[in-house]
C-alpha cells in the first residue's frame, strides 16, 4: 500500500510515518518499480503499536526497546510490565504535584478575589504572590 494509505490505516500522518521510518522504528519500505514506498500490513501493525505506545505515554526510546526485543524474537511482556509500572508511578507523582499546585493556586485566587487593589503595597510587585 502507498504511504498515504498506510498512514491513514495506522491513524497518523504521512509526515509522522516518515519520521518513524527515518528514526528506525519502522523498517524502510520496499520500493515499487516507480519508486513509491510500498508498505505491508505488518508495517501498519507496527505503526499502530507505536501509536498505542505513544498514547500510553511511552517515549520513543522505550518503544524502540520493545520493538527491538520483539524483532530479536523475545516476548517483551516483562519489559512492558516494568515500563508501565514506572509510568504509573510517574503519573501518580505528577498528579500529586498538580493537586498540590492546584490547591496553592486556588488559595491565592481566593485571597486575591477577596482583596482590592487598595491592598496592593507599592514596594512589592504583588501583595498576593
Amino acid at each position: 500500500m502507498l504511504i498515504g494509505e498506510a498512514a491513514t490505516a495506522a491513524g497518523m500522518t504521512t509526515k509522522t510515518l516518515r519520521f518513524y521510518e527515518d528514526s528506525g522504528l519502522l523498517p524502510a519500505a520496499k520500493r515499487s518499480p516507480n519508486g513509491y514506498r510500498d508498505y505491508t500490513e505488518d508495517s501498519v501493525a507496527r505503526l499502530e503499536f507505536i501509536r498505542r505506545g505513544r498514547a500510553a505515554g511511552l517515549a520513543l526510546t522505550q518503544i524502540r526497546e520493545i520493538l527491538g526485543l520483539r524483532d530479536a524474537g523475545e516476548a517483551p511482556c516483562a519489559h512492558v510490565q516494568d515500563l508501565l509500572s514506572h509510568q504509573l508511578s510517574d503519573l501518580d507523582r505528577q498528579i500529586a504535584e498538580l493537586t498540590a499546585l492546584r490547591a496553592t493556586v486556588a488559595g491565592l485566587h481566593a485571597t486575591v478575589s477577596a482583596g482590592t487593589s487598595a491592598n496592593c503595597e507599592s514596594d512589592r510587585i504583588c501583595s498576593y504572590i
